[in-house]
Order: structure tokens, then C-alpha cells, then sequence
């Protein structure tokens, strides 16, 4: 019983940092990356599609990036979603390509950038502190219900602790990586 439940507070954990990698990366440091873009919803013929099943995005060098849109007819929408999602980023079409050239970040912006970052490692942090919440309430529901001894509650409760710890750190380095690579100049 309590291995089932460190195993589901384990899996919910891993999902908690996958998201907070995923929002890490929308943070724009300046250097092009493809996976600026992931968020971007087109509206193509009445449906909103992400804007990777639209075109090929490639890294051209370390400030620009390169769009190769299968659907010519599409140009005109890609260009619109990029203009209107909120990277700041400003689209320049030529003919099947578009290019987009990433401004250098100011050290206020890069600044700002940090905070935001911090802001989302600690609400990663609560996540996994709300999980260890979650699986102790459930170690105790099994002594109270007399499913497992006191040693076992006790000893469940402390593995999990560990593995609270354990996907701390990797938060806490997944920061330490992100704002290193933010004030990279």
C-alpha cells in the first residue's frame, strides 16, 4: 500500500518538473531556440493549431530563427500569431521563409526575466510540497484505519520526505542552469 503511494507521489512529482521545464523554456534568454515558439496558436482555417504542425523551425544562428511554413497560404496567419503572442518578437516574411530576428535583452529585462523565473521554481516547489502533503494524509488514512503499523507509516513517510528533497534539488539546479543562461551576455 504505501509503495503504491510513493510510486503515484513519485509520478506526480516527475510531472511537476516536466512543467516547469516546458515553462522555463518559454523564457526567451536571447538566444534563438525553437522551443520559444511551442506556445504560438495559429488560427488556421477556423481552427487554432500549434504553430510547429504549420511549419519547420530551425535555430539559423544564435539570434535569428527560420520558419519554413508547408502551407504557403498560411504565411500571412503565422506571421499574425507571432506578432500577437507575447514574446515581442516581430516577424519579417521573404516569399516561402520567415525570419525571426531576437532583439538583445537589456540587463532590467534580463533582471525582470530572473524574477519571473524564480516566481515559477517556487510555485514547482509548492507543487511538489502539495504532493508530499498529499501522500502523508494517505499514510496516515492507512494507520488510522489500521492498514499498516506505526513503523511502516513512519518509514513511508520518511521515503517520502527523501523524495520531496531529491525533486527540490533538481528544481533548485533547473534555477541555478536558467538564471546562469539569463545573464549570459
Amino acid at each position: 500500500m504505501i509503495d503504491e503511494i510513493e510510486l503515484d507521489a513519485s509520478e506526480r512529482m516527475e510531472k511537476s518538473i516536466s512543467a516547469l521545464r516546458s515553462q522555463l523554456a518559454k523564457i526567451r534568454t536571447g538566444r534563438a531556440h525553437p522551443s520559444l515558439l511551442d506556445s504560438i496558436m495559429v488560427s488556421y482555417y477556423g481552427a487554432d493549431t500549434p504553430l510547429k504542425q504549420l511549419a519547420n523551425i530551425v535555430a539559423e544562428d544564435s539570434r535569428t530563427l527560420a520558419l519554413s511554413v508547408f502551407d504557403k497560404s498560411a504565411i500571412q496567419a503565422v506571421e499574425k500569431a507571432i506578432m500577437q503572442s507575447d514574446l515581442g518578437l516581430n516577424p519579417m516574411s521573404a516569399g516561402a521563409a520567415i525570419r525571426i530576428p531576437l532583439p538583445p535583452l537589456t540587463e532590467e529585462r534580463r533582471k525582470d526575466l530572473i524574477k519571473v523565473v524564480r516566481a515559477e521554481a517556487e510555485q514547482g516547489r509548492v507543487a511538489v510540497r502539495n504532493i508530499r502533503r498529499d501522500a502523508n494524509s494517505d499514510i496516515k488514512e492507512l494507520l488510522k484505519e489500521k492498514e499498516v503499523s506505526e513503523d511502516q507509516s513512519r518509514a513511508g513517510e520518511e521515503n517520502i520526505q527523501t523524495l520531496t528533497n531529491d525533486f527540490i534539488k533538481v528544481i533548485d539546479a533547473m534555477l541555478v542552469d536558467k538564471e546562469k543562461e539569463l545573464m549570459e551576455v
